[in-house]
């Protein structure tokens, strides 16, 4: 049996590209970046063969820069999935205990009490359903707490003091959280560009101090644009006034 290593399979740039489906000059910016090696062998000023297995990596790369938002800097150094994890595992970590510090963990309601207080069977199974509360984990009963709990409260307060399903229905929270979904993978993004680059050892301290902060900067702004916006959404729903017509001059 033939032991020997098998020769690399060179092609040119533009078969790479095919193979790849990642346009030459996104290749050639990662050749320069560092993330892929430089051509195999060159037959001239611009003749150039790469190792066609290099496309896994390719993909790879576009894949990270698509889901993780990730600048090339950064993926050169976690293009490993373990290194790619161990980020992520870290930041959630870290993430999950600033939250966990502003939500009372240990006040839990079942979902009888909640029905029992007045919450609608049925906008408690639409929340369930769209996955806006999730019952609590490890119990015989459907419970809810933390921050589920408090969302469940804060509709319940809207109905006592006169906001009808009528005015704000259930169905808000899809339109609440898709506006905020995108918010969010903003928020991340920035963070994977601006902090994870940076933070090194200090990744957890740093995304703990972030969390606590951005939701303290989500709220101040939005309090500084409801006026302003309001405003101009009265500006735009106002009809422009038509000139007045002149009389006839005698």
């Amino acid at each position: 049996m033939d032991s020997r290593p098998t020769e690399p399979e060179l092609v040119k740039m533009s078969v790479l590209a095919a193979q790849s489906g990642v346009p030459a000059a996104t290749i050639k910016h990662y050749v320069r970046e560092g993330l892929l090696p430089e051509p195999a062998m060159r037959t001239g000023r611009n003749m150039a063969y790469y190792d066609l297995a290099l496309v896994p990596r390719i993909l790879r790369i576009k894949e990270l820069q698509r889901t993780h938002f990730l600048p090339l800097k950064v993926i050169k150094s976690v293009l490993d999935e373990s290194a790619l994890e161990s980020v992520d595992e870290t930041a959630a970590a870290a993430i999950a205990r600033a939250l966990s510090s502003s939500a009372d963990a240990s006040e839990t309601r079942t979902k009888d009490e909640l029905l029992g207080a007045g919450m609608p069977a049925a906008q408690l199974e639409w929340l369930r359903t769209m996955g806006a509360v999730v019952p609590l984990e490890g119990r015989d009963d459907e419970a809810y707490g933390g921050d589920d709990l408090e969302l469940l409260r804060v509709l319940a307060a809207a109905r006592k003091c006169g906001i009808t399903p009528e005015m704000l229905p259930i169905t808000i929270i899809g339109e609440y959280a898709a506006a905020l979904r995108e918010l969010v993978r903003i928020e991340l993004r920035l963070y994977r560009e601006g902090v994870v680059p940076r933070a090194g050892e200090q990744l957890s301290t740093i995304t703990e101090a972030a969390t606590t902060l951005s939701e303290r900067l989500v709220v101040l702004l939005r309090r500084k644009l409801l006026v302003p916006t309001l405003r101009d959404l009265g500006r735009r729903a106002k009809p422009e006034a038509k000139p007045k017509a002149r009389g006839k001059q005698r």
